[in-house]
């Protein structure tokens, strides 16, 4: 048996370089017929080629047979493609709202903006931008001139609110980062709380900071909320992890093409805390970086993974220069957990007849074993310890948060109400004025589900909103939490480590 073995990977050594000649083989050809396709068109095609759709087309459509991360990004697409990666703009820290025919509204500022600085709120129009008129711009208009280098000066002719007083304003802008922690504070006298919703630069410093401050309020126990966290950068994953583990500990390792390219990332620092008591909570929308600390805590028996099984994205990308200043995302690895084991749930290189890809199914899976010797699976995102389901809710629901319906409810709401009763107390009751605002914004086929809405289904998202308007979003959180039962269900569970 070893001989045949032994013959067989002799086979397989003679094969490789033939078949990677024949790679490079066939990609010389497609270039030739692809350059002589196009001079062909060039010269002899009726009309004018679109020369800037089709390059973009073709780029796309060859990329789209890899995997949906690998995507090119032209120079005129940079700044939002990196804005997307890093979340920091240069700008006054507002979301806007605009209405054709009208100028545009202040939404949404941001906690300690230089829009909340300077004295406008949410319903504030802006009626000139640098004394240019907003009424006929539309709204990526209005937001190009909005942003700008820090520590530069846009002037804004405001109408205000409530009182409809119309006065000039000027903002210094200021380098805008979103925040990754959306909130970091105490659930009770003894359970800290830090809600993550990204991996941006300087994320794993701030869960340092979160968690020091809360052991000095008198944390005894920690809730790290990654539900919803679609990931970012894996070294602010190792950071994160580097808070809760010894120094020198395993989180991550990566491998190249054909498993080849082999990079291990250990903890460099010393922990805050090793013995703190953990439960990390994770959905579906939970991907990438945050399945690498969660898989990581998991298999080094140092949290207790709770709520549903996460996406299951194992890949790595690196960002690539290209020429005329774009850009290329490429997966250029898989990453795997302390235990050996990696979580992508979807075989990107294996497609269907039809194109399509599949998940991998259970029975493919492999078991792992944690530190302590507990039974963990691969290949499908990363299975909580204590399943908490989530109910989702009804589609009308749905439609109306996605569809930002409610969202722009609430702007209507704040350009009714001057204010609003202390967010621990407010509660939304005009459900019929929510109905008369809705209806004519919903396609046909869905008024008539707004005569049977499930109201307690969809006032948490309306009152979230709401708060958001008069208190900021720290204060939407809180108000998240109240109606939170997977986060209530977790605090009455046992951890299993």
């Amino acid at each position: 048996m070893r001989r045949k073995i032994a013959t067989g990977l002799l086979a397989l050594l003679t094969v490789l370089p033939a078949c990677g000649q024949s790679r490079n083989f066939q990609i010389g050809q497609w270039m030739d017929i692809q350059n002589s396709i196009l001079k062909e068109l060039n010269q002899y095609y009726v009309d004018t080629l679109p020369v800037e759709k089709m390059k973009r087309a073709a780029i796309d459509a060859m990329l789209q047979q890899l995997d949906p991360y690998t995507v090119y990004v032209p120079e005129e697409e940079t700044e939002d493609f990196n804005f997307q990666i890093n979340k920091v703009y240069g700008g006054i820290g507002a979301v806007i709202y605009k209405r054709e025919g009208e100028p545009v509204y202040i939404n949404e500022p941001y906690t300690a903006s230089p829009c909340l600085k300077s004295g406008m709120e949410c319903g504030d129009q802006i009626l000139k931008i640098d004394g240019t008129d907003t009424t006929p711009l539309d709204a990526q208009a209005c937001s190009n001139m909005m942003k700008g280098t820090p520590g530069s000066e846009v002037e804004f002719l405001v109408k205000k609110v409530h009182s409809s007083d119309t006065l000039l304003v000027k903002v210094k802008r200021e380098k805008i980062h979103l925040p990754d922690i959306e909130y970091c504070g105490m659930l009770d006298a003894e359970t800290g709380y830090i809600l993550q919703s990204g991996f941006t630069e300087g994320v794993g410093a701030q869960v340092r900071d979160c968690v020091t401050a809360l052991k000095r309020r008198g944390m005894k126990k920690l809730v790290y909320d990654l539900r919803g966290n679609g990931g970012g950068l894996m070294m602010e994953a190792v950071e994160i992890v580097s808070v809760f583990v010894p120094k020198g500990s395993l989180v991550v390792s990566s491998k190249g093409r054909g498993g080849k390219t082999v990079q291990s990332y250990h903890t460099s620092k010393d922990p805050v805390d090793v013995n703190l008591p953990l439960v990390v909570l994770v959905d579906g929308g939970s991907a990438s970086a945050s399945e690498i600390v969660s898989g990581a805590l998991q298999d080094l028996d140092r949290a207790t993974i709770m709520g549903t099984r996460t996406f299951g994205k194992g890949l790595v990308q690196s960002i690539r220069p290209v020429p005329y200043g774009g850009q290329l995302k490429v997966t250029v690895a898989k990453y795997y957990t302390p235990s050996g084991r990696c979580v992508q749930a979807i075989d990107y290189s294996n497609r269907k007849p039809d194109g399509s890809v599949g998940h991998i199914p259970d029975s493919l899976t492999h078991e792992f074993k944690t530190l302590k010797g507990r039974t963990v699976r691969d290949g499908g995102g990363i299975t909580p310890d204590i399943e908490i389901p989530y109910t989702m809710p009804d589609e009308i629901v749905y439609s109306l948060v996605l569809g930002g319906i409610v969202n722009n409810y609430a702007l209507h709401y704040k350009l009714n109400h001057p204010s609003i009763a202390p967010a621990s107390e407010f509660e939304f009751t005009e459900f019929e004025d929510f109905v008369e605002y809705a209806r004519p914004l919903l396609k046909e086929e869905s008024q008539g589900k707004l005569d049977s809405l499930d109201w307690k289904q969809l006032k948490p998202f309306v009152e979230e909103e709401i708060i958001v308007r008069y208190y900021q979003q720290a204060a939407g959180v809180e108000c998240q939490m109240r109606y939170d039962e997977q986060l209530k269900e977790a605090l009455k569970q046992t951890p299993v480590v």
